[in-house]
């Protein structure tokens, strides 16, 4: 890379983290005023809110506005350059609009590995951490899925409890069945059933009926005790952990997906949703980083403060693009891979128009 090349690519990285130091502030002010009530309410340790929550918050704050950040730096420092003739002087020394381009696009790859690194690897480790302190000292993250409550456990066999208790880990009114096609093969009814604390799929099951069906035949079995294994069932599927997706790595993330459908389990979008989001958000930055060098490396009337209103605008209007997407995506009336990329798709040819006119 040439001098010139450095030169933009030190002033792109330096003003993100200048920016991004910035704004941490901010947001953990912001934060700290809205939590501190429950901060005393709950005796949470200073060193613990500290450490536990503030410090392992610090790159998940970083990663759910990377895009924003990297915009809004790009547009502050390129018309900058602008308003002092240095994009002028490097145009007319015989360099290339597209080459002008050349650092951007570097830098933005550069924060896009990173954000993708954060969000599918390193923002999950910290979450354990920050959401088991968040869980003791601001909310309950778990919550009980109600009254009677249906699972598919496997292709052909569903799980029944009328109530679970998320305390004492226990189920009561509790009934399986196995299926061969339509016809029920095999049932077995229970009034309590407990969680083993030990092994996640391991049962005891008290006073206990087995119903085996074959055709009109029907073989019954009474049993006062049966510790036995549920394959693909464990106690957390009888609760809802709040966005317990934010605890799980890409890897993670994938087989609890495919662990969801094939037990036909509700709320699957949810996590689609969020692992696609993971790689479309890297995207982002690339995509808005070129608008913002397009909107920017012109000296126009209004100078920075027009470039900044310009850029602010077009930043909110991509967040509520995808916010709207999610909700589509969620809520079933768009394929969440679609919905993670739809923002991405329209700005994308955005970017390819201002491109073409920068030049010009």
């Amino acid at each position: 890379m040439k001098k010139i090349d450095l030169y933009i690519l030190r002033k792109f990285i330096g003003t993100f983290f200048f920016a991004v130091s910035l704004l941490m502030v901010i947001i953990i002010v912001f934060d700290l005023s809205e939590n501190i009530d429950a901060f005393l309410k709950h005796n949470a340790p200073w060193q613990k809110v500290a450490v536990n929550y503030y410090l392992t918050s610090i790159p998940y704050f970083i990663n759910q506005f990377i895009h924003f950040f990297v915009f809004i730096s790009v547009i502050f420092f390129t018309s900058k350059m602008a308003i002092h003739t240095e994009v002028v002087a490097i145009l007319s020394s015989g360099i290339s609009f597209w080459r002008f381009l050349v650092p951007y696009v570097v830098g933005a790859c550069l924060l896009a590995i990173m954000s993708l690194f954060f969000s599918n690897f390193m923002i999950p480790e910290m979450n354990e951490i920050r959401r088991e302190f968040k869980d003791e000292y601001i909310e309950h993250l778990a919550k009980s899925s109600g009254r009677n409550i249906h699972i598919q456990t496997q292709k052909d066999e569903f799980v029944y409890v009328e109530i679970y208790n998320m305390n004492s880990d226990l189920g009561y009114l509790f009934a399986i069945e196995r299926y061969k096609g339509n016809e029920l093969v095999y049932k077995m009814s229970s009034d309590v059933i407990y969680h083993d604390s030990v092994d996640d799929h391991l049962w005891r099951i008290d006073f206990y009926t087995e119903r085996y069906i074959d055709g009109d035949r029907e073989h019954i079995v009474n049993g006062r005790r049966l510790d036995t294994v549920i394959p693909l069932l464990s106690g957390s599927d009888f609760y809802n952990m709040k966005e317990d997706f934010e605890e799980m790595n890409y890897y993670e993330l994938r087989d609890q997906i495919e662990d969801m459908k094939l037990r036909g389990a509700e709320g699957v979008r949810n996590y689609e949703m969020e692992m696609h989001q993971r790689m479309a958000q890297p995207a982002a930055i690339l995509i808005l980083t070129l608008i913002g060098v397009a909107l920017s490396s012109r000296k126009i009337r209004g100078g920075m403060g027009m470039h900044l209103g310009l850029g602010i605008t077009i930043a909110f209007t991509y967040i509520l693009f995808a916010k709207v997407a999610m909700a589509f995506g969620v809520n079933g009336g768009v394929k969440p891979v679609l919905a993670a990329w739809i923002p991405n798709i329209i700005f994308l040819f955005v970017a390819a128009i201002l491109l073409i006119k920068a030049p010009k």
